[in-house]
């Protein structure tokens, strides 16, 4: 006898629905499990054995064949335990089972009969959706997380015998609903305040502009003058998820294993990988193709502490996501499009030892030494870095007791919203996603502006994109003073902005 239910197979992070088939026929014991299983899907034959024993469905032991389609595309993962258990009992016709074709089912089952969560059970539900499906029955602490699906009615279960008895009709669970809206409005604020940070005016200004806009920011000096303080603060001023977007980042967690129960990832993501993280990690990879630091970024923040420290395998691909933000995974099974619109955040020393211009300290290291650190970071990678800020130690006086209040995160938040309420009028999303060819009409400059650009870009010699870059950013500067013209006050902020441009026409060793 043959029977049939649907699950969902994981491609990146999206999802397509499988058909799962069994066939019962008389004939010596035997399972044969076809559709390019992996291990996992191959092994769930004993567990499903043991869980069908264990919850008392006692059967004949018969020949059976369960076929995964489509057969092309790799079954991974051991969420086919429930699907494929439930198709079996349907498949003897001895447990009072209805057609269950119009069922989306997913599950890791245990020998007792447990069912375990598993990985990526949002996209497989808007697959679900997406298919017309009736129904989806999934382990408990993904049912709320597949809710947010917005398809057909969701089902957690606990034990298989859970599943049954629902399908049967003999105890109905009840259907789950999330209020994704609600839940939101409930997220917590960033961790953090920039009233914390003493002194760093300047930073400070660059961290607002970056937020504002969206822009990719590197900052520059010694140990111990705050890079990394004002970095782990930029997620405090920037404005919180929007709906699409939370459910978005939620899926992604999802398929990469990190939800941790919650329903909803409804803050923005912030990824601190250390230097040592392989291109993999970083990027995404593995078998099968996970997805990376950069995409676990995505709509949040990517923080690269010490950022020459990091190998040079790992920085160079980052080109890709920078500009167009996503990036291919290419393997010999094949390739999977990872979304990564991240903002990037980056920290490094002016030097090995980290003194260089230091007025406390001595720079030990010698010009060739410093000029070999700093080609580690690549120009072609630089050049998609908006803004290069220098970040001075702080003054012994700014950490005083009775020094003046910082500026908090609340006030700078909402100058930030106001300046992308501008760009959002624009129909623009981010300043800094301004396409190529808008950028001539969006960020329009007089014949003053003109000038002071064009001896900027001659004097420091900027390529083409950071020509480009240099007037989004000063769209930015113009938003947050609520100015609909780009003036040479913004452009000459911005300008001031390419402080390692700025630094190849000097001497390592000119500290003015």
């Amino acid at each position: 006898m043959l029977a049939r239910v649907r699950s969902g197979a994981l491609r990146g992070i999206d999802a397509l629905v499988v058909e799962v088939e069994v066939d019962v026929s008389s004939g010596l014991p035997h399972t044969t499990t076809v559709g390019l299983p992996d291990g996992a899907v191959r092994e769930g034959t004993e567990r499903i054995r043991a869980a069908l024993r264990n919850c008392g469905f006692k059967h004949a032991e018969r020949r059976v064949t369960v076929n995964l389609g489509p057969a092309g595309v790799r079954k991974e993962g051991a969420a086919f335990d429930l699907p494929i258990a439930l198709a079996l009992l349907a498949a003897f016709g001895d447990f009072g089972l209805p057609d269950l074709s119009r069922w989306c089912v997913l599950g890791e089952l245990g020998l007792d009969g447990r069912v375990h969560g598993v990985r990526g059970a949002l996209p497989i539900a808007a697959a679900a959706r997406r298919a017309a499906l009736g129904g989806l029955i999934v382990p408990a602490p993904n049912a709320a997380e597949a809710a947010l699906a917005g398809g057909p009615p969701v089902f957690g279960v606990e034990t298989l015998a859970d599943a049954v008895a629902h399908l049967r009709g003999d105890a109905l669970r009840v259907r789950t609903t999330v209020d994704a809206a609600a839940l939101l409005a409930a997220a917590p604020l960033a961790a953090g305040d920039l009233a914390d940070v003493r002194g760093q005016p300047s930073a400070k200004r660059a961290l607002e502009v970056a937020a504002a806009g969206g822009h990719n920011l590197l900052l520059i000096g010694p140990p111990g003058s705050g890079k990394t303080m004002l970095a782990r603060r930029l997620p405090s001023i920037l404005p919180g998820l929007t709906l699409d977007e939370a459910i978005e980042v939620t899926a992604i967690h999802s398929v990469a294993g990190l939800l941790d129960g919650r329903p909803l990832v409804s803050a923005r993501p912030v990824r601190a990988p250390h230097c040592t993280i392989s291109d993999a990690a970083l990027l995404g990879g593995g078998a099968p193709i996970r997805p990376g630091e950069v995409t676990l970024a995505h709509r949040g923040v990517l923080f690269m502490d010490e950022l020459p420290e990091f190998r040079r395998n790992a920085l160079e691909p980052l080109r890709q996501p920078l500009e167009e933000r996503r990036i291919t995974v290419a393997r010999g099974a094949g390739s999977v499009l990872f979304p990564a619109a991240f903002q990037l955040v980056a920290a490094m020393n002016p030097c090995p030892c980290g003194y260089l211009g230091d007025d406390a300290r001595s720079c030990r290291c010698t010009p060739p030494l410093v000029d070999r650190y700093r080609a580690r970071v690549s120009g072609p990678l630089l050049d998609r870095i908006d803004l290069h800020v220098e970040v001075p130690r702080v003054p012994v006086a700014a950490l005083a007791d009775d020094a003046p209040p910082e500026e908090p995160s609340a006030a700078v938040r909402a100058r930030v919203e106001a300046a992308r309420a501008r760009q959002r009028r624009r129909l623009i999303p981010l300043n800094a996603h301004i396409p190529g060819r808008d950028v001539r009409r969006l960020c329009r400059i007089g014949p003053a502006g003109r000038r002071l650009l064009e001896a900027a870009s001659e004097r420091l010699g900027l390529s083409a994109r950071a020509y480009t870059r240099i007037l989004r950013v000063g769209r930015t500067i113009a938003d947050l003073a609520g100015e609909d013209e780009i003036t040479t006050s913004h452009l000459a902020e911005a300008i001031q902005y390419r402080s390692l441009d700025r630094r190849r026409l000097a001497s390592p060793y000119d500290t003015a």
